[in-house]
């Protein structure tokens, strides 16, 4: 199926969901399952080796979380997506916090911040301080939280967030540069303090 031709058939089969159709709900599962595990792959690749949730089981607890929506009045894809992606966050935040309570602090789960989170060499940081540093990013511009949010955690393209947020690919090609650094600067901040 071309990608428009998805993407109008997830966009009616969302609105059909919105309204109260079940059977439109599962449809769609169904058509995004591998968009979302493809997603959930990437999330856990940055993931400590020894990660104990597996891309499937992301995507399914993500799926329940999302089935949970009874009040949300879904629009498109990237609306989608981007629910979709703050799911996934939170579970693999809650997932790193649970670990870390059970283990030693710095076994706590890590993800990598590549050239997409920052402008120079990649570091490594962990999963807690990357969320802390989201709110606290989020407390000063909720939309620089937001479109990290997006694209980082929801795999969106600069455009699918731009038409998802209603502004121009600059500003948010501009407004993702300001996000990478402000977030590379806060996490690395806060290694060097004691």
């Amino acid at each position: 199926m071309a990608n428009t031709e998805r993407s109008g058939g997830v966009s009616v089969l969302l609105r059909a969901w919105g309204r109260g159709d079940l059977i439109a709900r599962d449809e769609l599962m169904t058509l995004v399952y591998e968009e979302l595990r493809r997603l959930a792959g990437a999330y856990l690749r940055r993931e400590r080796g020894s990660h104990t949730l597996q891309p499937t089981a992301l995507v399914h607890e993500a799926y329940m979380r999302l089935a949970a929506q009874d009040r949300t009045t879904w629009k498109n894809r990237e609306q989608f997506f981007g629910i979709a992606a703050q799911m996934m966050r939170r579970i693999l935040v809650d997932h790193a916090r649970s670990h870390q309570a059970a283990k030693r602090p710095d076994a706590a789960g890590r993800v990598v911040l590549d050239e997409r989170l920052a402008s120079v060499e990649p570091r490594d940081c962990e999963l807690l301080e990357l969320d802390e540093a989201l709110t606290e990013l989020e407390a000063v511009d909720s939309r620089l939280a937001r479109i990290v949010e997006l694209r980082y955690f929801g795999g969106l393209s600069e455009q699918e967030v731009a038409s998802l947020l209603g502004v121009s690919r600059s500003t948010i090609t501009r407004d993702w540069h300001t996000a990478k650094a402000w977030l590379f600067r806060r996490i690395s901040t806060r290694k060097t303090q004691p």
